[in-house]
């Protein structure tokens, strides 16, 4: 919409800011926005008693980092599609995957071997192993780390990624 009907990026391109800048720009409010939708809902399962103890902030946290991290990488292919039908692709092939095979509804345990390796390359996977690890202080310092090392790993690709496409698709 930004790029095509709303003209909103070209515009911002217009001024002084860079093309990469809008693709962070982008990517950075899409992230303010979940750490304050994610706030509420901490804030409601603290008044109604739902919450055990501090970690949640580290599940919010991670919630953010994950949110981000997929932001980042729907931004960037956002940026190369011309059509709206391309979005469909992105729901049918790896967000139902990605939520399927998380361990965030059932657990991983449960899936035949095959599927494995799609919960490895998951995001949400990793989002969910911290977030859970942080809300029932559960900690193992090496399996956290590498769930952070991945969802950096995921986030720092989209910006990259976004910078680059946002400057190819806006200098024309």
């Amino acid at each position: 919409s930004g790029f095509k009907w709303q003209r909103i990026y070209h515009a911002m391109t217009a001024g002084p800011i860079s093309p990469a800048q809008v693709a962070i720009g982008h990517i950075a409010w899409v992230a303010i926005k979940l750490t304050l939708t994610g706030t509420v809902f901490v804030v409601v399962a603290v008044l109604l008693g739902g919450v055990a103890g501090p970690g949640i902030l580290g599940a919010l946290a991670a919630a953010v980092l994950t949110g981000t991290a997929v932001t980042a990488l729907v931004t960037a292919y956002a940026a190369t599609v011309e059509l709206d039908q391309g979005f469909n692709v992105i729901f049918r092939l790896i967000v139902v995957p990605i939520t399927l095979f998380s361990g965030t509804f059932f657990p991983v345990e449960q899936l035949p071997a095959v599927a494995v390796p799609l919960v490895w390359i998951s995001p949400l996977w990793h989002g969910t192993e911290l977030g859970r690890a942080a809300a029932l202080d559960r900690w193992a310092v090496l399996p956290a780390l590498g769930h952070l090392a991945y969802l950096g790993a995921l986030l720092a690709l989209g910006v990259a990624l976004s910078a680059r496409y946002f400057t190819r698709r806006l200098a024309q």
